[in-house]
Formats: C-alpha cells, structure tokens, sequence
C-alpha cells in the first residue's frame, strides 16, 4: 500500500519531481567534476613529493570526519546559501577518496617497470604520463566510481541551504509529515546512485579489459559532462525574485502564495527555496546577503530572535521600531501584514490533561519532571524560547528532546514526548486527540504574520508594493489553520491550496490557464 501510494505521488507530482532530479545532477555534476580535477592534482602531487602525501592525506580524512550538517553551518555565513556553498562542500567530502586512490594507484605500481622505464630513458614528466598514470587507471576510477555515487547521494543536503535538488523533496515530506513524499525522492536519490555506480562499473570493465581507453573515448567522456552542465544550464529557469521560506507547511503555503500571487499579477518569474536550512537565522542572512529577496516572516521572531531586543507589549509600538531597524540597518521593509498571529501554546495528549487535570500552562509546574518534553531545534535558541520559557513556569521536565519541526506531532503522538510548544495555527490541532493548555501567565508574544523584502528589489520592480499589498488583512487563525489541515492531514500539494484560496480572495482569477497550470 505504501508503494503504491509513493509510486502515485511520484506519478502525480513529476511536475515537481523532474526539476529537482535535474537540479540533483547539475550540482553533483559540477562537484565530481571539480573533485576529480583537485584529487587528480593533489594525488599525483603527493605521489611526486612524499614528503607532503602525510598532511595531505591526513587534513583530507580528517574533514571526512566532520558531520555535513556542522560543514554546512560553518560555510553558510562565508559563501551564502545556494548552489556554492552546496557543491563546496560535496567537493570537500569528494576529495578523499580521489586523492587516495590516485596516490595509491601511482604508489603501487611495480618498482621494475619503473626501472626499466627510467632505463630507456624516460623523463619524470613521460615517466608519469605514459607509465604511471595508464597503469593506475583502474584503481583512480574505483576511487572515481566510490566518489561519484558518495556525492549523488551526499547532494540531498543541497536544500537545506536552498540549492535545491532531491534533499528539497525529503525536507518537505518531513516538514509535513507526508512520509510518501520522503520515501519518492529517497527513492529518486537511490536510483541516480544506482545508475550511474552502474555505468560506471560497466565502463571500469572496458578498462580492465583495455577496451575503449584511447583520446576519442577519454575525450568523448569529458565532453559528456560538459554538455550535461550546458544543457542544465540552458533549461534552468530564469527568474527575477528569489523567494525563501522556512520550514513546515504554513511557510511553504505563505511562499506558494507570494509566488502566484506576483506571476499572476506581473510579468516577473519567481524561484522559490523551501525549506532553508538554518530557518530564521539563515534566510535573514541570505537577505541580507542578497541570496533571497522576500519571505514571510513574524513580528516576534524578528524582535526577539534576529534582534534579540527586549519584547514590547505595546505591539503597535514594536511593529514600527522593527520596521525602522530593518529598514535603517538591513535595507529590508515589511511590506504586509497577513492579520493573523502564529503565536505558541503548551499542548500534550488529551489523555496526559486528564491524567494530570492539566487546564493551564502552570498546572505542568508541578508535574513536570514526569513529562518528557520535545521541541525544534531553534526553539532552543530563541529568548523567547525553552530557557524563558522553563524559567517563566518553573518547568523542570524529566527530558528534553530536539527534533525537527514535522516531526513533534508524531513523536506527541507515539508516546516519545509528552508536551511541547505548538504553533497556534497548526493545522494538527485540528485532527489529533491534543489538549492546548492555557496561557495563564501570558509568556507567549504576539507573532504577527508579514512579508518582509529587499528595498533594492522594491526600487527594481515599484509594482511589487502595491502587489503584496493586497495580502493586507486578509486571513485569521481559523483560515491558516485550515490551510495547514489540507497539507499536513489531508496531503494536498501546498502549491494547489494556495492558488485557492488566492481564488477564494478574489486576489487571481480562476481560469482555465489557471486550472491547467
């Protein structure tokens, strides 16, 4: 049954399938072909002067042992987010087993031939070149074969820094709790693995067999790559704003509607990143740096999180002092508000309220070091997060869980944790056996719904103001909530429930373009 349902999804949703698997191979493409040229070079340098083939090959093994998520995090804030920092760092990881397996295969190689080469005459450069190389052939393509399949398979983190690819796939199907979404680009990364360990296999036959290893075929295989990255590149779509969202259904719901919103309503092309690794932090610093040029975004968050300033009850009063400091120190402008607030609330099973008579937030105080208690990741980090939170209440729980955003319900759900802070206008609330604790001692903030942009995209495209705009008060918590249901519990495609309820506003027309599109 569950085969069946991600064959269907991958049938039914190849619209969005197919520009990621081509996404996929144009960034591990580039990446091979980057690490087969520095591994090449560092191998055969190793292999001429072994007095460097130690820290070499020692600073190699050593990066192979750091986590990609902590490499990620440390490139993020130097290269940006995107494409260059994703295939930086599969070039990072790719580089051990080429520069290995060339030293290894240049090492090897009988000391005799190498006598009797260096007795005809041979110089260091056709000593290399004739000899060593073409002997050490198959051991640098195991090396190669080992390398290509690592780094197809590596690339799914491309999208959590917002480069796009299979990974986009398997972080959205995570972020709303679609398990045949993670399973299809699983699947999809598996195959391209597959496929090409399988070409290459085949082709390290030919070698051994000293079939096809002349110029025209080594040339052939060269231009093969080449014309993949320029045939990548000629089908990407152009686009003239980059839109960013964080992860969970309600942000790739808000990206769908920005996105429709400005194609139906102008001639501009949109590229949207879903799902962007390091959420808060790492899209501010990607609009900053220019990577990302609109998303939706809350008045809290960016208050009390990006600004770490001190909360104002008054929210009139911290909505414009946010707007003056985006404005004056990021070159940002909050250009609508949607009218609703995201804001948190303590939840746990009904079951757990009943157990305990939890009512109120401050009824856990006293039971809390028998809940087991589970959260994102940056709900940690925030100061308006756990620690305040804990410190507000009193709350000292048994354990305390990190984990990603889509999967606290069903962690809630099968007993792993007992509580955790939800988001308002989670549309889970309104399928799960969950009780929402009152907020007695009113810790949690207004969270109001926004869209903040680059002011330099404003002076580009003047027509985008009066666009966005139009999002101005024009939903409540009931009306994303419901959105939210659709995604995450019912499994809908975000892109169709946005387009709907822009209909449903009155904000696009619904046509036959529009249905067909």
């Amino acid at each position: 049954m569950l085969g069946e349902k991600t064959f269907n999804v991958l049938i039914d949703e190849r619209d969005f399938f197919i520009p990621l698997i081509i996404e996929h191979i144009y960034i591990s493409s580039i990446a091979v072909i980057i690490s087969t040229i520095l591994g090449l070079g560092l191998g055969i340098f190793i292999s001429q002067y072994k007095y460097f083939k130690l820290p070499v090959l020692s600073m190699t093994s050593l990066i192979y042992t750091i986590p990609t998520i902590a490499m990620l995090g440390f490139l993020t804030p130097l290269t940006g987010v995107g494409n260059m920092t994703a295939i930086t760092v599969l070039v990072i990881y790719a580089l051990l087993p080429m520069v290995r397996n060339t030293y290894v295969g240049i090492t090897d190689i009988s000391h005799d031939i190498i006598e009797a080469a260096d007795a005809m005459g041979s110089t260091k450069f056709q000593l290399l070149t004739r000899i060593k190389l073409p002997l050490a052939i198959p051991i640098i393509l195991t090396g190669f074969r080992n390398m290509v399949v690592m780094t197809i398979s590596l690339a799914g983190i491309a999208s959590f820094i917002g480069a796009g690819g299979l990974g986009t796939a398997i972080y959205r199907g995570i972020s709303t709790n679609n398990i045949q979404v993670v399973l299809a680009g699983s699947i999809l990364i598996a195959l391209l693995a597959f496929l090409a360990d399988q070409i290459l296999i085949n082709f390290l036959k030919m070698v051994k067999l000293k079939k096809y290893l002349n110029l025209k075929i080594k040339s052939a295989v060269i231009i093969v790559f080449i014309a993949i990255i320029f045939i990548v590149n000629l089908t990407g779509k152009q686009y003239d704003i980059a839109i960013a969202s964080k992860l969970g259904s309600e942000q790739f719901i808000l990206s769908e509607i920005l996105k429709i919103l400005i194609e139906e309503n102008s001639d501009l092309k949109v590229k949207l990143y879903k799902g962007v690794g390091g959420s808060t932090a790492g899209i501010h610093e990607g609009m900053i740096k220019g990577d990302f040029d609109l998303y939706p975004e809350y008045t809290g968050t960016a208050w009390l999180y990006l600004l770490k300033q001190k909360y104002e009850p008054d929210h009139d009063k911290l909505q414009a002092q946010l707007e003056k400091i985006y404005s004056e120190e990021y070159g940002i402008e909050w250009i609508s508000y949607y009218g609703y607030n995201n804001s948190y609330a303590l939840t746990v099973r009904t079951e757990t309220a009943e157990k305990y008579n939890l009512q109120k937030s401050s009824d856990v105080t006293a039971i809390a070091d028998e809940l087991v208690f589970g959260a994102n990741y940056d709900y940690y980090e925030r100061d308006d997060g756990f620690y305040a939170m804990a410190d507000a209440y009193d709350l000292k729980f048994k354990k305390t869980i990190d984990m990603e955003i889509g999967l606290r319900y069903i962690a809630l759900e099968s007993k792993e944790i007992d509580i955790l802070p939800i988001f308002t206008t989670d549309g889970e609330v309104l399928d799960l056996d969950v009780k929402i604790l009152d907020d007695d001692k009113n810790f949690f903030k207004k969270y109001m719904a926004g869209n903040v942009i680059r002011k330099e995209i404003l002076v580009k495209h003047p027509e985008l103001r009066e666009i966005l705009g139009r999002l101005n008060n024009t939903m409540n918590n009931i009306e994303i909530s419901k959105l939210n249901y659709e995604v995450n519990i019912k499994k809908r495609i975000d892109s169709d429930v946005a387009r709907e309820w822009l209909i449903k506003k009155g904000l696009i027309k619904d046509n036959e373009n529009n249905r067909n599109r």
